[in-house]
């Protein structure tokens, strides 16, 4: 039986800022918690501090989280905090649950299914609107639905509501596509995750006796990084509350680093508006990082106003290291030697992190590191407990522990590795890379789990094994961890290098406006403070062994870097100043900002010259080319690119690629039959 400190024990070894966090028991609470600032550790100990003072049941506390490892994380204190009973869950795992529970009374019957393939249905709804999208348009036509459903947006108020998102695609079609999607999931009995969501709230909103229960049942509400919610999970937040007050919201602003998916810091940052009596505590104690990391953290934020300045607890460490390379092969290679070399200095192999800002980064990396002999493990594909070699090992291990086989040995590592051989895994690595590698890890990764639990029977190594692939708690990785900059959000490593730190990479290219390039800052911002003490920012001046020189170290470096003179050429200047004038109405001579009002060469106020006849013309024309093509009509010109062409009326080349969207590659395609049909309307 566990029991609870006494409330003065909970208090102990925390600082100031923890203990008036955790001693605020009852909401509204608003925790501003920096980075490596023992985030979790004060709201773990605040909701053991609100139990033992008897502020509220184990039971009447709902914790959320945004990954199910958080919540793993966070139960998992507490139950050392010898707490039982507090409900720690996603925002998806407590609606569905939830849903479950109360749509039988609200609305009767089942629930809807959960559908699991979001992929093939929004491939077709894209059909059912006659698209014709390849692979990675109907990821970015999913990504666009989701984000649409995060951000409470309806069908019929996409296009209105999509303006200036910058997307590949007619916001036309989108909404059709989004539209389609919806009735697909109503016609078979589905919901996604966001639809659990939506349902769960709007059964609290319009059933009085439904919500008058859950709030009997749960009374005081914590949410953790709740700077990324979204306008969907804040409706739900809502719902739950009711009009009540007792909520902990904990969050950075400067950790948002997921506006692509509608989250928002707005809540976060509004909080002390909504609750002018909130009590608001910051943590800016850093204890993850040395003093030279911290620094070099506060410097990448440092025109950033109201920025929680980060303060090192721990010693000093080495320097961060700036690196810059000729091409990515060289910085590949670098990097790899680098890990060579901290491993055989005693640093752990799963202490050491490649970050990077797009996945298709990682390839490089995972062949430098295998030629250097060095062991990886990529993160953010398939999920640990869904991989088939897992599956199959866990169902071997399963049904060994209900036959009780005498023959085994009676350690749990060694019982492990028996069951393991069966499936081929040996204890030492195959000298080979790619999936045999990525199989062999697993089984490794399982084979160590039993070695950190060996006081385990196997029947009990099996059911934790079970409440882990529940909560998505993956074994840690023996290797060194390759993964994304969002992929790597919430995780800390003792060394971490972050590669391919140029303009166009990161920032990304298609940032465009402040908005997205502060995101772009941030990201960077959050891989800095993964490390605890080696920390190593390195670039390339060209994509391949022999290319040219012509790439630049990231913007978000400049005056960070020492010891390095690059030979990097000088900066471009900014776009409106480089020899040509700002855009400007052709009608009344006002600067456009707008994307689309520099395509029209107007402003959207303005009246339009467009000659419709020739628009219709150009619509026509470009359908028959999407269709001979076999691809979306987007693919060809948009809607906007059409109006202006129609409007601009270009007689020749120059006039065509004067209007933005217009490039060489649609000159060469297209550029001919456009430039005919103006002349023959001419």
């Amino acid at each position: 039986m566990h029991v609870v400190p006494a409330p003065d024990a909970l208090l102990e070894a925390l600082d100031p800022e923890q203990r008036a966090a955790v001693e605020a028991v009852s909401g509204p609470v608003c925790i501003l918690a920096g980075a490596g600032t023992g985030k979790t550790r004060t709201i773990t100990h605040r909701a053991a501090y609100a139990v033992a003072t008897g502020a509220v049941a184990p039971s009447a506390l709902l914790a959320v989280t945004f990954t199910a490892r958080a919540a793993g994380e966070m139960r998992t204190r507490l139950r050392q905090l010898g707490v039982e009973g507090v409900q720690a869950r996603t925002f998806h795992a407590a609606a569905m649950k939830q849903l479950g529970y109360f749509w039988p009374k609200a609305v009767g019957g089942a629930p809807p299914n959960l559908l699991t393939n979001k992929f093939q249905m929004v491939a077709n709804a894209a059909a059912r609107a006659r698209l014709r999208p390849g692979t990675s348009e109907i990821r970015d036509l999913l990504s666009e639905v989701e984000w649409a459903a995060s951000t409470l947006t309806a069908p019929e108020d996409y296009v209105a509501r999509a303006a200036g998102r910058g997307l590949p695609f007619e916001a036309a079609d989108v909404a059709a596509v989004y539209a389609a999607y919806r009735d697909l999931k109503t016609a078979q009995g589905l919901a996604d995750f966001d639809d659990m969501l939506l349902y769960t709230a709007g059964i609290l909103e319009e059933h009085q006796d439904v919500a008058a229960e859950f709030r009997d049942r749960y009374r005081s509400f914590v949410v953790d990084e709740y700077q990324d919610v979204t306008p969907l999970q804040q409706r739900l937040l809502d719902a739950w509350l009711g009009d009540r007050q007792d909520l902990c919201v904990v969050g950075d602003a400067q950790q948002t680093i997921y506006s692509f998916t509608g989250a928002t810091p707005q809540y976060l940052l509004g909080f002390r508006r909504r609750f002018p009596q909130a009590t608001e505590v910051r943590l800016v104690r850093d204890y993850r990082s040395t003093p030279q990391v911290v620094e070099l953290a506060n410097g990448v934020l440092s025109a950033v106003p109201e920025k929680l300045e980060l303060h090192a607890q721990r010693p000093e460490g080495p320097a961060p290291r700036f690196e810059e390379h000729t091409d990515e092969t060289a910085e590949a290679d670098a990097v790899a030697s680098r890990c060579r070399e901290l491993i055989r200095s005693g640093v752990a192999a799963a202490e050491i992190a490649i970050l990077y800002r797009i996945n298709a980064q990682s390839a490089g990396y995972e062949a430098a590191l295998t030629n250097a002999g060095v062991p990886y493990v990529v993160r953010g594909g398939e999920r640990f407990f869904e991989r088939p070699e897992v599956r199959e090992a866990v169902l071997l291990l399963r049904g060994q522990a209900r036959a009780g086989d005498a023959d085994l040995p009676e350690a749990l590592p060694d019982a492990v590795a028996s069951v393991l051989a069966v499936r081929g895994w040996t204890a030492e690595p195959p000298a080979s890379s790619g999936a045999v590698r990525e199989r062999w890890e697993s089984l490794a990764a399982l084979h160590r789990l039993a070695l950190d639990l060996s006081d385990m029977t196997l029947t009990e190594f099996v059911a934790e094994l079970d409440e882990r692939a529940t909560a998505q708690h993956a074994p840690a990785a023996a290797g060194v961890t390759l993964a994304s900059l969002h992929a790597a959000k919430g995780l800390e490593w003792d060394a971490v290098f972050l590669v391919g730190l140029v303009d166009g990479t990161l920032p990304l290219v298609h940032a465009d406006t402040t908005e997205q390039v502060e995101e772009e800052r941030r990201l960077l911002y959050v891989g800095v403070t993964r490390a605890r003490e080696h920390l190593s920012l390195s670039w390339a001046l060209a994509r391949a062994p022999g290319g040219r020189q012509t790439r630049r170290p990231s913007r978000f470096l400049d005056g960070l870097v020492r010891g390095v003179v690059s030979k990097a050429p000088p900066p471009r200047a900014p776009r409106a100043a480089r020899g040509s004038a700002p855009v400007t109405c052709r009608i009344c001579a006002a600067v456009l900002n707008a994307a689309v009002d520099k395509k029209l060469g107007r402003c959207a106020g303005c009246p339009s010259d467009r000659d419709e006849a020739l628009f219709e013309q150009l619509r026509e024309w470009r359908a028959d080319r999407a269709r001979g093509l076999g691809q979306p009509a987007y693919c060809v010109f948009t809607d906007a690119t059409l109006a202006a062409i129609a409007e601009q009326l270009p007689t020749d080349v120059a006039g065509l690629v004067s209007i933005p969207g217009i490039g060489q590659s649609k000159l060469d395609k297209f550029g001919d039959e456009v430039l005919a049909l103006v002349s023959s309307r001419a």
